[in-house]
């Protein structure tokens, strides 16, 4: 659980930089309010903490994938999954995908005109404004990639041993 913990916070930092970075590098809004519901709190201060929380929470992520990978048998199988799980691992995959892509759409937006991010996203609603919809888009990648990385941790079980040549089993 660690393991898909850190690397849901790594891969959101890394999503926060990329739009921090954008806006860093092609406009003079750097200094602007990442969110405006936080004003204190700077889009280039952001950018570089979450840097440095991605390093953090992905090289921690890989090493325990690495050791859970090294524990595990040598010939192992998906384990049978029940269809609600199923459902839920296709859920997480596909929130992946859209929420990564609405993040660098909503980041790519607020670099080429930021006075979006205030506006409300849709004539129909009053809210939520283009910022609140990246921060929940950024929630909703965060959960995802968690429990789809957790879920493919726990899709392996030990396929079970041959019984010897000439040998009975008296399990089965």
């Amino acid at each position: 659980m660690t393991e898909s913990v850190t690397f849901g916070l790594g891969y959101t930092a890394v999503l926060i930089w990329s739009g921090s970075a954008l806006v860093a590098s092609f406009t003079a809004g750097e200094a602007n309010p990442y969110w405006p519901n936080i004003p204190h709190l700077r889009t280039d201060t952001l950018g570089v903490t979450c840097f440095a929380i991605a390093i953090v929470t992905l090289s921690v992520s890989r090493y325990l994938q690495l050791r859970r990978q090294a524990s595990e048998p040598p010939a192992a199988r998906p384990a049978p999954r029940s269809p609600g799980v199923t459902a839920v691992q296709a859920v997480a995959d596909t929130a992946v995908i859209l929420g990564t892509a609405l993040v660098i759409y909503l980041s790519l937006n607020a670099f080429t005109h930021a006075f979006t991010l205030r506006l409300q996203l849709t004539h129909l609603w009053p809210w939520p404004s283009e910022g609140t919809v990246r921060v929940i888009g950024l929630a909703i990648v965060l959960v995802a990639s968690t429990i789809r990385r957790y879920l493919k941790a726990t899709a392996l079980q030990p396929v079970p041993a041959a019984p010897a040549p000439g040998k009975v089993d008296v399990a089965a």
